[in-house]
């Protein structure tokens, strides 16, 4: 698990490959990420957008941008927190994910750019 921490927000990832979803003769790789954002500051945050940069081993680089997380924009209580799951795919065996989340401080509309911990996204099989 990797973490980052901006202004009181925490962000952890965990990775898992997703063999299932893969076809190594077609050169798709699936992985699945469950991030967790803590509000550990003192006051009520909204995550209003995220933006990934997406790497993989061949140095391809790609970005998405969007409203949310997996169709919602999360409202977080001080010591609370929210958790989702989503995926990627790569055409490489491994690669990298890192960005940020655009958060709103409820209290004054303050924005903030809470950073999302660089990752790596490797298949069991590439580390041998």
């Amino acid at each position: 698990m990797v973490t980052a921490v901006t202004e009181g927000i925490k962000v952890s990832v965990k990775t898992k490959y997703q063999p299932q979803y893969s076809s190594a003769g077609h050169m798709n790789f699936v992985f699945a990420y469950e991030i967790t954002i803590e509000n550990n500051s003192q006051h009520t945050m909204q995550l209003l957008s995220r933006h990934w940069h997406i790497v993989d081993a061949n140095g391809y680089k790609r970005e998405v941008k969007g409203e949310g997380v997996i169709g919602v924009q999360p409202t977080i209580e001080p010591t609370l927190s929210h958790k989702y799951i989503s995926g990627c795919n790569l055409s490489t065996t491994m690669g990298k994910m890192y960005g940020t989340f655009l958060m709103e401080r409820s209290l004054d509309g303050k924005l903030i750019e809470v950073s999302i911990p660089e990752f790596n996204l490797i298949t069991p099989f590439s580390q041998n």
